[in-house]
């Protein structure tokens, strides 16, 4: 008997080719799309997937496949969880990833409980560049796609054994992008060529405006200055900044500076050049393993602290309550708190939590 799948189709073609990869082995397939803002026309409205636009190509590509449809509205959990998170996130200084975010609160929690519990789904897939593989001790795991330029295993840390066994990623069995857009086409699918989005999809232009508008109190002009102390310029509010920021931050001094951190109470950026980067150790906060407890208390991983970043060698300290660890990196990374740090054991995805503050060594 075929498993019932429920496909979020975001209109695009990833989704696409993986519901027509599902229909193609014989699943019980539907496809469902996720309205995520009440007005097209606002300023925070998803630029892809969340629009009437993205859902109308969703739907004309269920239908050229010949499966269900149904759109689904998620514009409070998704304004709620994600665009307030991102705005509070910039205005007190951190640098959050929405996609995070989306994954955890929209799609793989709300959307996941809800085809399960009123459709009687088995199993959800997506379009996402990873794998999950179910091991000889019945353990599922979450692995990076084959495709390393497209893995995007980095945004799904935090699914756990409930959210993977439920969980199909068809297209993070292929070799490249273009082998994607080369099955789109054999499927004959309406979007095969259409151009991917690569922005924060509820942000039409430059991300400051969003936070500028709804939280201006973190627009306040303050110092900038280097780790002496030395005042060389002033920044136009801690809302606009993020730490390893190096372009926009308004000083000249003749070599090339990044923020190194952001201090709120006097609401100063301190700037340095690459070789003032000593951090090595981060606080993390909200963490989340895949098997759904850590390896050992205190165990070695490698680290991904940006997306698609390179993992650094790493050791990792769980504090006794669960929810927190100490990230201590075999070399200096600039780390800007609100990032997940993701980590891997080779091609595994263990778990991973977000940055809270860099640490002293």
């Amino acid at each position: 008997m075929s498993e019932r799948v429920f496909v979020a189709m975001s209109g695009g073609v990833d989704s696409s080719v993986a519901a027509a990869i599902l229909a193609d082995q014989g699943h019980d397939v539907v496809g469902v799309w996720m309205r995520l803002t009440t007005a097209t026309t606002a300023s925070d409205a998803p630029r892809c997937c969340g629009t009437d636009e993205a859902g109308e190509e969703a739907r004309r590509a269920a239908a050229h496949l010949g499966i269900p449809f149904y759109a689904l509205d998620y514009a409070e959990i998704f304004g709620r969880e994600v665009i307030d998170r991102f705005v509070e996130s910039y205005a007190s200084g951190a640098t959050p990833n929405p996609c995070v975010a989306c994954n955890a609160y929209v799609k793989f929690e709300a959307l996941l409980r809800d085809v399960v519990a009123k459709f009687g789904a088995e199993r959800i897939a997506t379009g996402h560049y990873a794998r999950v593989r179910r091991d000889e001790g019945g353990r599922w795991r979450l692995l990076r796609a084959r495709d390393a330029a497209k893995d995007q295993s980095y945004a799904l840390y935090m699914l756990r054994q409930r959210e993977l066994a439920r969980t199909v990623f068809p297209i993070g069995e292929l070799a490249a992008k273009e082998e994607t857009r080369a099955l789109a086409a054999t499927y004959g699918l309406p979007n095969a060529r259409k151009a991917e989005s690569m922005d924060i999809c509820f942000v039409p232009g430059d991300h400051r405006d969003l936070v500028r508008q709804r939280a201006p109190a973190a627009f306040v002009p303050g110092p900038i200055e280097r780790a002496d102390g030395r005042v060389v310029g002033t920044h136009q509010g801690v809302g606009g900044l993020t730490v390893g920021q190096r372009r926009g931050v308004g000083v000249a001094e003749g070599e090339r500076l990044y923020v190194l951190r952001l201090d709120l109470g006097r609401n100063a950026a301190v700037v340095g050049t690459r070789d003032e980067v000593t951090t090595r150790a981060y606080a993390l906060g909200g963490i989340s393993f895949t098997a759904g407890t850590p390896p050992a208390a205190r165990f070695a991983s490698s680290a991904a602290v940006r997306y698609r970043g390179s993992p650094i060698p790493c050791e990792v300290e769980v504090d006794g309550d669960g929810d927190g660890a100490v990230l201590r990196l075999a070399e200096p990374a600039l780390v800007a708190p609100g990032q997940a740090a993701v980590l891997y054991a080779g091609d595994e995805v263990i778990g991973g939590g977000t940055v809270r503050q860099a640490l002293a060594a």
